[in-house]
């Protein structure tokens, strides 16, 4: 599979998610979406990348977690979180009558480790990233945000993958000028969400993080 196939099928199988579930309406996470939702190509992310303003960053002045609203907030029983765990974990097992999902296995696209999660002391192996970390939201744009808007952003499903831990604490807040997965297989999806959800919600980028973005998406 090419590198242009390889970032399309990722994308479509995040934006199918973002594309037929949202946080007011649960699907039960076994049952397979129907709606076919098509990926960017990778022309297509460059032209969004283009479209993307350039500015410095703003402060990080005010921020906190809690701007982007609660953790995970439960809608009917269901979260961001266990719906981003249900999509991107395999073998996986739900609670009786709930969503929560109790076990499955991840190959994390950061690092490709295989992660065998087991909800309990341990569930911290596996977490949920914002591939636009809140910070960087925060200082490109987000900050001028009403809060709903902010706590949309924080569980849209585009924005969240399941990751290997060490992975995600490593990235901590930054852009993509400053920290790429390790997995450079995944580095064009990567930078293709990255477009993707900048462009979605208006966010800007920083002349270094623009021109990592485009060195990336030319090998894809």
């Amino acid at each position: 599979m090419t590198a242009a196939r390889t970032l399309c099928a990722a994308l479509a199988a995040v934006l199918t998610l973002a594309g037929c579930i949202n946080a007011s309406t649960p699907a039960p996470p076994h049952e397979p979406t129907s709606a076919a939702v098509a990926a960017p190509t990778s022309s297509a992310l460059t032209a969004g990348l283009a479209t993307l303003k350039v500015k410095g960053r703003a402060p990080m002045t005010g921020y906190s977690r809690a701007k982007f609203g609660p953790a995970w907030p439960t809608h009917s029983g269901c979260d961001a979180r266990n719906r981003v765990l249900a999509r991107d974990l395999t073998s996986t097992l739900f609670r009786a009558g709930h969503c929560v999902v109790t076990t499955g296995t991840l190959v994390s696209p950061y690092t490709k480790a295989v992660i065998h999660f087991v909800r309990g002391p341990l569930s911290a192996q596996v977490q949920i990233d914002h591939v636009v970390a809140l910070g960087d939201a925060w200082q490109t744009g987000a900050q001028a945000w009403t809060p709903a808007k902010r706590r949309a952003f924080a569980n849209d499903p585009v924005e969240l993958l399941a990751v290997d831990g060490s992975s995600n604490e490593a990235k901590g807040d930054a852009d993509a000028a400053s920290w790429l997965p390790p997995n450079k297989a995944f580095r064009c999806t990567y930078a293709g969400l990255q477009v993707t959800i900048k462009a979605k919600y208006g966010l800007w980028v920083t002349r270094a993080e623009h021109d990592a973005l485009a060195r990336q998406l030319t090998h894809c």
